[in-house]
């Protein structure tokens, strides 16, 4: 099994840090050209640029809120097609995430949540299908595996991943006559710099996620990478529609 995406052009959404910038790496290590999406973190993404193109990688750090509507996404993609040619791989990794009781949860929780975690892939996955001149591409979107654990305190983020999910088959299917596969990886309890702001890492919850993880530890970005280059390239052209549970045995 190999991951050859060469002369691809791949746009990765959240890939400053975390596991958008794992992602964003393995594609280029792949042979893709990446457009290395960030929404304030510049700094983040150009280093993640950086990386890439000290290894000989093609990458270019683009800012867009994904989350604020079509108009960004729209300069998203056209800076992307300018630079490298029509987009064929689209993962959808930014992500948002407030632990906490459900009796806490607000109104702006709600909104910032359900807009970054799933109005932005629907939007990027639309415009991803605009381009009338790209007729096979690969749509991988970032959920997680607490859509099968159903972790407490973290309700709003697990049942706006679920509803990812369910776009991701739907996509599937609508999308498939064209070319396009959609599917999704299911990260498990993970180390990123999202996760230590959040008080993930270090913490009695993710203790508890770890004892209950077989292979023993929490994952890390470089852990998702390479699956992600998988399911993009031509060497997973029968999978579509797929949830992939990636979190070290824990469900």
């Amino acid at each position: 099994m190999s991951s050859d995406n060469t002369g691809r052009t791949a746009v990765v959404t959240g890939a400053s840090k975390g596991i958008g910038a794992g992602i964003a790496k393995a594609l280029a290590g792949s042979g893709a050209a990446v457009v290395v999406n960030y929404r304030t973190d510049a700094e983040g993404a150009e280093r993640v640029v950086a990386e890439i193109t000290a290894k000989g990688g093609r990458a270019l750090a683009v800012r867009a809120d994904v989350a604020k509507g079509e108009e960004g996404v729209r300069e998203l993609f056209a800076r992307a097609r300018a630079a490298y040619g029509p987009v064929d791989i689209l993962v959808n990794n930014a992500g948002v995430v407030a632990f906490g009781p459900l009796t806490e949860l607000t109104e702006e929780e709600f909104h910032r949540e359900t807009t970054t975690n799933m109005l932005a892939p629907m939007l990027t996955t639309k415009a991803l299908a605009a381009q009338e001149d790209v007729t096979a591409a690969s749509v991988v979107n970032v959920s997680t595996g607490g859509t099968l654990s159903h972790p407490a305190y973290a309700s709003l983020y697990v049942a706006t991943k679920s509803a990812l999910e369910a776009y991701t088959i739907i996509a599937a299917k609508e999308l498939g006559p064209r070319g396009i596969r959609v599917n999704a990886v299911q990260p498990g309890a993970s180390d990123t710099e999202g996760t230590r702001a959040a008080g993930y890492v270090g913490s009695e919850l993710e203790a508890r996620a770890i004892a209950a993880t077989p292979l023993g530890r929490s994952g890390t970005p470089g852990d998702y990478g390479p699956l992600v280059a998988f399911l993009a390239s031509e060497d997973a052209r029968w999978i579509t529609g797929a949830l992939v549970l990636a979190s070290g045995g824990s469900r």
